[in-house]
């Protein structure tokens, strides 16, 4: 049976969260899985005293996320040991505007979405196509893209940037956090490709220029990680 939380930037949908983790450590279970960093990537901050179990449950998964993305963070604050995938869900920014309708409704158990059905497709292309024995490595990657202005279409800004696609290329969860002035980023993450997708390359030769560049100003690679 299909778990679905809604708006979890709200305290209805916290308090849903809160008793789902009722005697659980984790969302899918005693150990951490994705469904937990799809959660965590919903949930604006730290839920605090009055959810005692999604706090603790939001502490323990950004322990490990510390790990697995070691790299230096910048312009945003880091959690207690370092935490650089915090800046996905603005851990230091509680104000931050909540993600559309669409990114609210988590469906964990869910059938595969024709994006991940594609991205499955081409990697198995790539790895037919290589002639080489050892599978090619992959890189979990977070991404900062800066719009020009606050008059900027944050959401046409995203259809730009994930209308890009490529062999090896796959677009994950994203956010809107405040920058200042009334402008906000957008922060998504995206899994590459070593030996099909460079990230330099996909900023310079894809994303700052046209078509894309009508709404994007700038890209910054916040965080790289081997998988």
């Amino acid at each position: 049976m299909a778990v679905v939380f809604s708006d979890l930037h709200t305290e209805s949908g916290l308090k849903s969260l809160e008793e789902h983790l009722s005697g659980k450590s984790y969302v899918s279970g005693e150990s951490l899985t994705k469904d937990d960093v799809k959660v965590y990537a919903a949930v604006p901050s730290c839920p605090g005293g009055d959810f005692p179990n999604a706090s603790k449950w939001y502490e323990r998964v950004s322990s490990h996320l510390s790990v697995s993305f070691p790299g230096k963070a910048a312009g945003v604050r880091i959690a207690s040991g370092g935490a650089p995938l915090a800046e996905v869900v603005s851990a230091g920014k509680p104000e931050a505007a909540a993600a559309d309708d669409d990114d609210d409704d988590i469906d964990l158990f869910g059938e595969e979405t024709e994006e991940e059905k594609k991205a499955a497709e081409e990697r198995e292309a790539a790895k037919k196509a290589s002639t080489k024995k050892k599978e090619s490595g992959k890189s979990s990657v977070l991404m900062d893209v800066k719009p020009w202005d606050d008059e900027t279409d944050m959401k046409k800004l995203e259809e730009a940037v994930r209308s890009i696609e490529m062999p090896g290329l796959l677009w994950g969860a994203s956010k809107l956090a405040p920058v200042g002035y009334g402008i906000k980023k957008l922060q998504i993450m995206l899994t590459i490709v070593d030996d099909l997708v460079s990230g330099d390359a996909l900023i310079e030769d894809h994303l700052l220029v046209e078509p894309a560049n009508e709404y994007i100003q700038s890209c910054d690679i916040v965080a790289f990680n081997k998988i």
